[in-house]
């Protein structure tokens, strides 16, 4: 099982989500995060005066999936999350020990 997160613009939640969902990812979470890379911050204008913002808004996607789906999710994401400009984001892949569905005592895979 691999662990998938995806650091994206935060206008490109709604394609990637319902992307994933075509291929059958049956669940994901969402969580509002603020970071930069190669991209920097950027400079805004707030009632005339000028200011660096450094971090800058993001989405962090985590999903679970077998190893046998994880190409497939991993494609699924990129097309789905590019825009071809800087900022588009990056995705890491983890290695999961185990995973326990709380409620039914479910593991593993069938715990996904």
């Amino acid at each position: 099982m691999k662990k998938i997160e995806a650091i994206i613009k935060p206008f490109k939640l709604e394609e990637v989500r319902e992307a994933l969902s075509e291929i059958g990812v049956s669940g994901l979470t969402v969580t509002e995060v603020k970071g930069f890379g190669r991209q920097k911050g950027h400079t805004e204008l707030y009632r005339g005066a000028e200011y660096v913002v450094d971090f800058l808004p993001k989405i962090k996607i985590e999903v679970v999936v077998t190893s046998a789906m994880l190409d497939l999710v991993l494609e699924t994401i990129v097309k789905a999350a590019h825009t071809g400009k800087i900022g588009d984001g990056k995705i890491f892949v983890s290695q999961i020990e185990k995973v326990i569905r709380i409620r039914t005592g479910e593991t593993d895979e069938t715990a996904i």
